[in-house]
């Protein structure tokens, strides 16, 4: 990932069935002798996926999309709620900080406990808690208790949970879905997060004038609760094997899983590059649109039922850009798909930074644009590395590559909050834009990001005969 591979390569980051030879790094003849009519080439302790693994999957799919809806409900009512009775910039990202602390801090030793853990067992759990923290929440809201500051304690605790819940649910798809469709499926559930996109604004806005706000919550409780049930129920969810698998988990076997995970990253250049100008596009776009609400009441001049219909029209292009890729699939080479989305996304962002605020039709128009391809760009980014990264270790590194880019957010946040008050929340849309550009341009011309298709797990540059015999199996 990060520094030269040659002076970074340690036995346990080179697969038993790569050897070295004069010409680089090859298929040992143990490899090529188990490569058959039958065989495929997997990545390290693959678990092949069932038969019948869409409809083993198909029930823990509607329950998390269930979820998500629901989750997606309490972000929009209580994002409009601060925004409502404070109309302060701080407050919102505040908020925002709130929420992404844990992730930033405790993700990669929950990414560690998640490879170690039952995964199943771990999304009924994260799940169960996140709605009880939500349940909190109704609560405080019904009874005329509720202040500010227990919306950040409750965003807080959300977060906490949901840092198990994700690497938990990501690093489960690698084993539940064939990897010849790891990009087609990235396609899809974009397509259906666009779809909770356009319906969680406009079901928020039609909840919020028919229920009170604690009404409004209790949705997601009542989702969440259906996604439990199907999970328990109906999902067989495979585990990968470790061969460092141990009895008992100390502190000090998560250390060191952390350190691993850590180590892994680092010595990938590739994958580091991504997560540097990561952590500057999301330092840019994150206090970005957090601000979205004040950005459309104070630039924009316009209420709630434009922000609802603003944030829906980014969920039209998630839409429109998951059908794209499902469809398509994206170029042969991943990498090119990341960098026609990544050009695409600087376009969008400065454009919509740029309008002049008579414009609101036209930002909506903008914003499906730049949706599509943020898909463009996540959607293949996602299934390179699930391909990618051993299965086993997918909890840890998913984490760690998460708190990496997330880390940087909360300095955004300080720095956001008295500039965009003083020059206007558009300027932050231009210079996340910018960082797009650059970071499309770095993976177009720099080798070890430009490559990425052609390493296997740690960086290693294949062959062009394990590139032939990969392609064949897939």
């Amino acid at each position: 990932m990060k520094q030269d591979f040659e002076n970074a390569k340690t036995q346990e980051n080179i697969p038993e069935d790569f050897a070295e030879n004069s010409n680089g790094i090859s298929i040992s003849d143990h490899a090529l002798s188990t490569v058959t009519e039958d065989s495929t080439i997997q990545a390290p302790s693959q678990i092949k996926p069932p038969e019948n693994w869409l409809r083993n999957y198909l029930p823990m799919g509607i329950g998390q999309v269930l979820s998500m809806l629901g989750s997606a409900l309490v972000q929009f009512a209580l994002v409009w709620y601060l925004t409502k009775e404070t109309g302060s910039a701080i407050t919102l990202l505040t908020a925002t900080l709130t929420g992404t602390l844990p992730s930033v801090f405790l993700g990669p030793f929950a990414g560690a406990l998640v490879d170690r853990w039952n995964r199943k067992l771990t999304m009924i759990i994260s799940d169960g808690l996140v709605a009880l923290a939500t349940l909190v929440l109704v609560v405080l809201f019904a009874t005329g208790l509720i202040q500010i500051w227990h919306i950040y304690a409750i965003l807080f605790l959300r977060s906490l949970a949901g840092i198990f819940q994700g690497p938990a649910i990501t690093a489960s798809l690698t084993l539940m879905i064939p990897r010849a469709h790891y990009t087609r499926f990235a396609g899809i559930q974009q397509a259906v997060d666009g779809i909770i996109q356009i319906v969680s604004p406009v079901l928020g806005a039609l909840l919020f004038s028919l229920l009170p706000i604690q009404g409004v919550l209790a949705v997601d409780t009542v989702t969440a609760a259906i996604a439990i049930l199907l999970l328990i129920f109906t999902v067989k969810v495979p585990q990968p094997v470790r061969k460092d698998d141990v009895a008992h988990v100390t502190p000090k076997t998560i250390l060191k899983d952390v350190k691993e995970g850590f180590k892994y990253v680092i010595s990938w250049r590739g994958i580091l590059i991504l997560i540097i100008f990561g952590t500057m596009i999301n330092m840019t776009i994150g206090p970005a649109f957090s601000l979205l609400p004040l950005h459309v009441q104070n630039h924009f001049q316009r209420g709630a039922g434009e922000y609802a219909a603003l944030s829906s029209s980014f969920g039209v292009g998630i839409i429109v850009g998951g059908l794209i890729l499902g469809v398509w699939g994206g170029f042969k080479k991943k990498v090119r798909s990341i960098i026609l989305g990544l050009f695409g996304m600087g376009f969008g962002l400065i454009t919509f930074g740029l309008l002049p605020p008579t414009a609101f039709f036209v930002a909506i128009g903008v914003m499906i644009f730049t949706a599509i391809m943020v898909v463009i760009t996540n959607g293949p980014l996602s299934a390179l590395m699930k391909d990618k990264i051993p299965p086993e270790m997918q909890g840890r590194v998913f984490t760690v590559m998460s708190s990496m880019i997330t880390a940087t957010v909360p300095i955004g946040l300080v720095i956001a909050a008295p500039i965009a008050e003083t020059i206007g929340i558009g300027a932050w849309f231009v210079i996340g834009g910018g960082f797009c550009f650059l970071m499309a341009l770095v993976a177009l011309l720099y080798k070890p990001v430009a490559s990425l298709d052609d390493q296997e797990p740690g960086g290693i540059l294949l062959s062009d005969l394990e590139k032939e015999t990969i392609e064949e199996q897939l």
